[in-house]
């Protein structure tokens, strides 16, 4: 007998889901969707002959829906495919650009993920959301191209084909890794609708003598039937906080959160906290190191978004739990805020989709400051662009773990460990002398720290230091030596993430012969000082401040045009108001002197100055006799202007103030 099937079976087979049966497939798969069993809905909208039959104009809804589902159970690739799909048949509600936007935000698709978050912005143009969502294409890709320093390290012993999340420390017992996990060997006896897996328990893994894991196992007291995940404790173990959620009949009842005590080596009956009805969602739990305040995530009426970060505190580590209270704003968004960790140290972590990220869930740290939190992502690598979530850290330690979705991972979510290594923060260079660059040896370096600390070298031939710093530290770093003024250099290690090193040349100028003062400005003919000639005479009194023992002498130039009588007057005047402006300003009238020179010690000609006229030679004299020869007025002029000049010159290196 053949096996062929006649084509007029399969026309009526085709006809009769048409006419029967393609609403009832319908109205079946939206109620799966709307109950949130993803991947039974999934399994309906991807019935080829269900969409076949599907009037044309409704095959865009069809296929939006199918990538929703995708994208709610995490697939983002298989939900990109399916959005492309909708969009082909010409769905464009304002939900599918920014659905879409966000899944090609999670697979680096930025260009893409940038134009349909803006299309988005066109049709909803007061919706704070699309400009998220395009902070958060520009921000993936800035974060990717400046890592933090933080290593990451997945944990394959711990993880496996299913969805394996939110580890959790006993503070007293670190080297126990508990973790909530959907594994084949959990207790619950039904599959969840919405990742198509078991019911998730908490399980618990430990290392041995040799630093290994060992396979993880149910926490026992505490699973059960239906779902439970999201586990902390108290320091020494002695409770259990976790989430516990109920499904029933396709219908989500809403999560709470339990506690029980430890009793042996099980916990007891697990204990409600009433916190809200249950058919509200209160879950992600995290206690503080106090026992007093319980962080958790919740739908609570009076939010802000869909999920926010709420606490709930008691007078003593016994007492009732008082009142839910919403962190408020500046930690909920119009997103969903979820799992949140309390550190011992007051700073508290939590996952966020409502703010720019790098797609799906990031992790962000908040630190109070006065009455306000301050807010900030943690960056790649703890952060991708996919979900994020789940973090917990080792007492004392910048290392801990984490949850991801990211690709490469053994299973769907899975657990991660972090570390960030020792943070190297140094500062090397080279003492040298300012005017020919060459290295000093001998001289003296000093490091002081704004914590107290004090170190210091001496340099060789080569002229060179280094020291190691600290991080959040702000430092000065000194040089002396003998004939020279002391060099200074001011570096600050406060928000460096990472090692780090930093060069300079520090610059120390000698005082055997006079030191310039560059741009001190006159009048013709008049001695009053130029507004803009405080910039310099203020580095001055920087160089007074740092060389607290020097007395110096202020002299001023002028150049050999016009009477010598006068000249004298005026140099002497001009010298006069620089040093009135440094004593107005607090330099003591004891380190100063004033003298005018008028002509009578023309400049010489240095490397530098030759450098810049070449048609002066090193060792000239600038006097009449010489500037005579020049051949041009130009030339003569400069010669003229370099000799028209203020210069100090330490007379003496013994002064103590009297304060």
């Amino acid at each position: 007998m053949s096996k062929k099937v006649p084509i007029v079976v399969l026309t009526l087979v085709c006809l009769s889901i048409s006419a029967f049966g393609q609403q009832e497939l319908y109205d079946k798969a939206n109620a799966l969707f709307k109950a949130g069993a993803y991947t039974e809905a999934i399994k309906t909208y991807r019935n080829s002959d269900f969409v076949q039959a599907m009037p044309k104009e409704r095959r865009g809804e069809i296929f939006y829906k199918t990538a929703e589902a995708y994208r709610l159970i995490g697939q983002t690739r298989q939900a990109e495919i399916y959005y492309e799909k909708a969009e082909e048949k010409g769905f464009n509600t304002p939900e599918f650009y920014l659905n879409y936007a966000n899944t090609l935000l999670s697979n680096e698709n930025y260009e893409k993920a940038k134009s349909n978050f803006e299309e988005y912005k066109k049709l909803k143009p007061n919706s704070p959301i699309a400009n998220v969502g395009i902070q958060s294409v520009e921000l993936a890709q800035k974060l990717k191209q400046a890592p933090t320093s933080y290593v990451i390290d997945p944990l394959p012993f711990i993880n496996g084909k299913t969805n394996d999340f939110s580890p959790a420390i006993i503070p007293s017992e670190p080297q126990k890794l508990f973790f909530s996990s959907s594994r084949i060997t959990s207790t619950g006896i039904n599959i969840h609708y919405a990742t198509g897996e078991e019911f998730s328990d908490i399980f618990v893994s430990e290392l041995d003598k040799r630093e290994k894991w060992i396979a993880p196992k149910p926490v026992p007291g505490i699973n059960s039937d239906v779902e439970e995940a999201t586990c902390t404790f108290n320091q020494d173990g002695s409770e259990v906080y976790f989430s516990r959620a109920r499904i029933a009949k396709r219908k989500q009842m809403g999560c709470e959160i339990y506690m029980a005590k430890k009793e042996g080596d099980r916990y007891g009956n697990p204990i409600l906290i009433p916190i809200a009805a249950d058919s509200v969602v209160v879950t992600h739990p995290s206690l503080s190191a106090d026992g007093r305040t319980l962080y958790f995530a919740s739908n609570l009426s009076g939010g802000i978004g869909g999920l926010d970060i709420w606490k709930v505190t008691r007078d003593s580590d016994k007492g009732e739990w008082g009142k839910p209270q919403n962190l408020g704003a500046e930690i909920n968004t119009i997103g969903n805020e979820a799992f949140p960790y309390i550190h011992p140290d007051g700073t508290l972590y939590f996952a966020s989709n409502g703010r720019p990220g790098m797609g799906g869930y990031d992790i962000f740290l908040s630190k109070q400051k006065g009455n306000g939190y301050v807010v900030e992502n943690m960056g790649y690598p703890i952060n991708s662009s996919s979900d994020d979530f789940g973090i917990t850290f080792l007492p004392g330690k910048e290392t801990g773990y984490f949850t991801s979705r990211r690709p490469g991972g053994k299973g769907e979510d899975d657990v991660y460990m972090f570390h960030l290594p020792p943070i190297a923060i140094n500062i090397s260079g080279t003492i040298v002398d300012s005017k020919s660059k060459k290295p000093l040896d001998g001289s003296i370096v000093k490091m002081l720290g704004n914590d107290g600390t004090t170190v210091n070298t001496q340099t060789g031939a080569d002229g060179f230091f280094k020291f190691m710093m600290k991080p959040n530290t702000d430092y000065i770093v000194i040089s002396t030596r003998k004939g020279y003024l002391n060099g200074k250099y001011k570096v600050s290690t406060f928000d460096i993430k990472g090692s780090k090193e930093y060069t300079y040349n520090v610059e120390m100028t000698s005082y055997e012969k006079p030191v310039e003062v560059p741009n001190i400005f006159y009048d013709f003919n008049k001695w009053e000082l130029k507004p803009e000639s405080t910039a310099a005479l203020d580095m001055l009194i920087e160089t007074l401040n740092d060389n607290p023992s020097i007395i110096i002498e202020l002299g001023s130039h002028t150049d050999s045009r016009g009477g010598l009588e006068y000249n004298y007057k005026l140099s002497q005047n001009r010298a006069q108001a620089a040093v009135d402006y440094l004593i107005e300003k607090g330099i003591p009238i004891e380190r100063l002197r004033a003298k005018g020179y008028a002509s009578s010690a023309p400049k010489i000609v240095d490397e530098q100055i030759a450098k810049q006229y070449p048609f002066l030679t090193i060792g000239t004299v600038l006097n009449d006799q010489n500037i005579a020869i020049l051949d041009s007025d130009e030339k003569k002029d400069i010669a003229h202007q370099l000799n028209r000049r203020t210069e100090f010159k330490v007379i003496s290196t013994t002064y103590v103030s009297k304060e």
